[in-house]
């Protein structure tokens, strides 16, 4: 299994990534994984891939964030201590150091491979659009328990982390178009940093292309699945991905202005 997939269209102005979407683990960091198969699928975005397939342009990691977390700066994406890891104990030991260097090797590479294909993009489009897709949970008291509360939990967080406020009538356009959508003969509960508002991927994609690649990290409930047995409700995941795919006509447009 490859660490990330990648497929690139430069004619294309959007990209759309999954970067906490894969459950792999190379065998050298497997050997010391503390975690369970279900315990580690709890904590990652499972299926955010699915979503991207709005986009021609893609990223999908296919390995665990257990094994390095892409989204932390690299001095912090590699999990030792509980503390680091929402209380979880991940290795068995302390990892030896070749561990640690391949972890960071994969990091690496996905960091160059991105900078290589947004370039790529940035040959053809004055600017590009990212969707930095992720899931979370809500419903952390355990299986069969109440869910967190809604008012706290929308169904759809919008980050804007580190991105210049000139692009915020952008990310309110997304928001309606989202909120504009029937799901299930309602309208999506869709917020602004709420909750999350974006991690170190998106800050570092605005601070390495500043004016040329406006990032919204997107965050789903989990309401697509259960969290917890990993069941998928297929035809919910299919009518999200519709709603997000609406956006992309108006993020043209509003590229092409610009």
């Amino acid at each position: 299994m490859d660490f990330a997939e990648f497929y690139l269209n430069e004619k294309e102005c959007i990209l759309c990534t999954a970067i906490h979407n894969g459950h792999g683990l190379v065998p050298l960091i497997a050997a010391n994984m503390a975690l369970n198969e279900n315990e580690r699928l709890y904590e990652e975005d499972p299926h955010t891939g699915y979503f991207t397939e709005i986009c021609e342009n893609r990223i999908i990691v296919q390995h665990s964030r257990f094994e390095i977390d892409l989204n932390r700066p690299s001095e912090k994406a590699f999990y030792i201590m509980p503390e680091q890891a929402w209380g979880l104990k991940v290795r068995k030991k302390t990892p030896a150091p070749e561990e640690i260097e391949l972890a960071m090797s994969l990091y690496n590479a996905y960091y160059e491979k991105v900078q290589e294909n947004v370039n790529h993009l940035l040959k053809t489009h004055k600017r590009i659009f990212v969707y930095d897709l992720h899931s979370y949970n809500h419903q952390r008291l355990g299986a069969g328990m109440p869910f967190d509360d809604p008012a706290k939990n929308p169904e759809i967080i919008l980050g804007t982390n580190n991105m210049p406020e000139k692009w915020f009538p952008l990310v309110e356009m997304v928001q309606k178009q989202l909120i504009s959508e029937d799901y299930s003969g309602r309208s999506l509960d869709v917020r602004i940093n709420v909750k999350f508002d974006g991690g170190h991927f998106s800050r570092w994609l605005h601070a390495t292309f500043p004016d040329q690649v406006i990032c919204i990290a997107l965050e789903f409930k989990k309401i697509f699945m259960d969290e917890w047995s990993g069941e998928v409700d297929w035809k919910k995941a299919e009518r999200l991905r519709e709603i997000l795919a609406s956006t992309l006509l108006g993020i043209r447009e509003f590229l092409s202005e610009k």
